[in-house]
This record gives structure tokens, C-alpha cells and sequence, in this order.
């Protein structure tokens, strides 16, 4: 029986919803750490790092969109999800306007990043500029197909190596090689730790998720590996993403403030004791903004650490 007292949410909040703005510091952070790292040897450019920043909220809206889409269409957004209400799914849009939305999202992730690595390259940098094109193109692309597309990787269980990929080394690489036009492999240790940080994310969701996803075909990696091994899982995440930071503070040392990403180490604790001990999917889902914001803070804090 329904309640009389519910009332349907409006078509602004079930697109809002449906962007999941809750999500977007994960993408905004590594660009940050990523234009941290470039203004640590002197290649800032403000230019850049705005469009950089538009064109990772685009993406991320657009892998949200995909996201809510794909799911409803492929069975993992059914009634026994324990996860919050999806657009598609419940009908509040239909599956044809959220297609809508993710075409017109692609277009604008489309649009800015070509403007990026134009400014960035001009025509002297054709190769680069070639380069950057299809990066932006792989993007696009894995923002659709994580649950999205005729086989969707996310339901086979690559959706953490995507992450780690687009998250941690294209996000943080990419914004520094758009502005010093160089980098040295050391930085891959800082983007590997961010790009950790984001799977973090991702795998607390997945646990949440693991009845829902195993009832329909979706293998994500907590489904692989079952709940208590995917919370040992979640741990290595997190001490991974430290140990790789502090590497990086130990080779390029310069001061004692590089270390000021340790501060935020308690919360990441404070997040992996959280979901060690937290059973009840409905409980999970706090912890998933807690380790999205643990992880913006992590990032600030060691870019930051990196300019003082």
C-alpha cells in the first residue's frame, strides 16, 4: 500500500539526484593534486586547471548519468537494492531522456576538452594534441561503458582498474602534462595514491552493493571476492594509497610540510575501521561520503604540502 503522505520527488531533484553532485570532489581532486604537482615546479597555469576542472565535473556527471542508466536497463537497480532511489528506475526519467542527457554531456566533455588541449598544444603540438584527443575519447567512452553500452566492463569487474586509470593517472598526470609538457616517473607514485584513494570509493559502494549486484550478473570485485575479503581488500586500498604518498615525499623532499597529508591519514583509518565493522548495507552508505571527502582531504593536503 502506498502513503498518503509521500510525495513524488520533483523532476529538478531526480535530475540532481541523478548527477550525484556528492560525487564530483572525487573527480575535482585530482586535478588538484595534479595542478599541485605542477605548480611545485613552477607550471601552474589557472587557464588550464579551470577547463581541466569543467571537463572533469562533465565526465563525472556523465559516468553518473551512464551509470543510473545502465544499471536500471542491465537489472542491478531493482527494488531489493539497498543503495539510494535511481532515476531511471524508480520512473522519474525515462530511459530515453537520460540517454538524451548522457549525449548531451559527452558533447560538453567533448567540447571543453578539445578547447584544453588547444590551448595547451596549439597546432605545433599536433602529436600531443592527437594524443590528448583520444585520451579525452577513452574517457568519454569509459564514462558511458562502466555499467552503460552492450557489455558493460563494470559488470565483469573491471571498473576498479578504470577507476585507478582515469582517477589516479590520466586525472593527475594528465592537468601536469597539460602544463609543464613533461613528466618523470616519480609522479606516477602520487597519481597511483589518488587514483587508489577513488577505488577506495568505489569498492565501499560495491560492498554496500554485493546481494543487489550478485542477483543481477554484476561481478564487481566485493562480489568476487566476498564481504570479508573485500573489506581486507579495502584496507590495502588505503595503506597502498599512504605508502605510495610517502614514498613520494621521501624522494623529492624538500619540507618538513610535504608531510601535511598525514593529518588526513586519521580519517582514512577512521574509514576502514568504519566499514571493517559496518554490516548492514543501508549503514554503508554514510561511509561512502566519508571516504569521498577523506579523500579530497588527503589529496588537498599533500598538494598542498607539496607548494610550502
Amino acid at each position: 500500500m502506498t502513503d498518503s503522505t509521500q510525495t513524488t520527488p520533483s523532476l529538478k531533484k531526480a535530475w540532481l539526484d541523478a548527477a550525484r553532485p556528492r560525487t564530483l570532489p572525487l573527480a575535482l581532486s585530482c586535478i588538484a593534486l595534479g595542478t599541485f604537482l605542477a605548480a611545485a615546479d613552477a607550471a601552474y597555469s589557472w587557464l588550464i586547471t579551470t577547463l581541466c576542472l569543467v571537463t572533469a565535473v562533465f565526465l563525472q556527471i556523465l559516468s553518473n548519468l551512464a551509470n543510473d542508466y545502465g544499471d536500471s536497463i542491465h537489472g542491478a537497480d531493482h527494488m531489493q537494492r539497498e543503495g539510494p532511489q535511481r532515476a531511471v528506475q524508480s520512473g522519474q526519467i525515462t530511459a530515453a531522456t537520460m540517454r538524451r542527457a548522457m549525449f548531451l554531456f559527452a558533447g560538453l566533455s567533448a567540447v571543453t576538452g578539445l578547447a584544453l588541449v588547444w590551448l595547451a598544444f596549439g597546432a605545433d603540438g599536433l602529436l600531443w594534441l592527437l594524443l590528448f584527443v583520444l585520451l579525452g575519447g577513452a574517457a568519454i567512452w569509459a564514462a558511458i561503458n562502466y555499467t552503460a553500452g552492450s557489455k558493460p566492463y563494470g559488470y565483469a569487474g573491471w571498473g576498479d582498474l578504470f577507476v585507478l586509470i582515469f582517477f589516479g593517472w590520466v586525472g593527475v598526470l594528465g592537468p601536469y602534462f597539460l602544463m609543464a609538457q613533461w613528466f618523470n616517473g616519480s609522479l606516477l607514485l602520487p597519481a597511483t595514491s589518488c587514483g587508489l584513494l577513488a577505488v577506495a570509493v568505489l569498492n565501499v559502494n560495491n560492498i554496500r552493493d554485493i546481494q543487489s549486484d550478485r542477483q543481477a550478473g554484476k561481478f564487481s570485485i566485493p562480489v568476487r571476492l566476498g564481504p570479508k575479503r573485500a573489506r581486507a581488500y579495502h584496507w590495502l586500498l588505503l595503506g597502498t594509497a599512504v605508502f605510495l604518498a610517502t614514498l613520494y615525499v621521501l624522494l623529492t623532499f624538500t619540507s618538513y610540510w610535504a608531510f601535511l597529508y598525514l593529518l588526513a591519514v586519521p580519517l582514512l583509518v577512521r574509514n576502514g575501521t568504519a566499514v571493517q565493522n559496518t554490516h548492514s548495507p543501508l549503514q554503508l552508505n554514510p561511509l561512502l561520503k566519508q571516504m569521498v571527502l577523506s579523500a579530497l582531504a588527503f589529496n588537498l593536503l599533500l598538494g598542498l604540502g607539496l607548494i610550502l
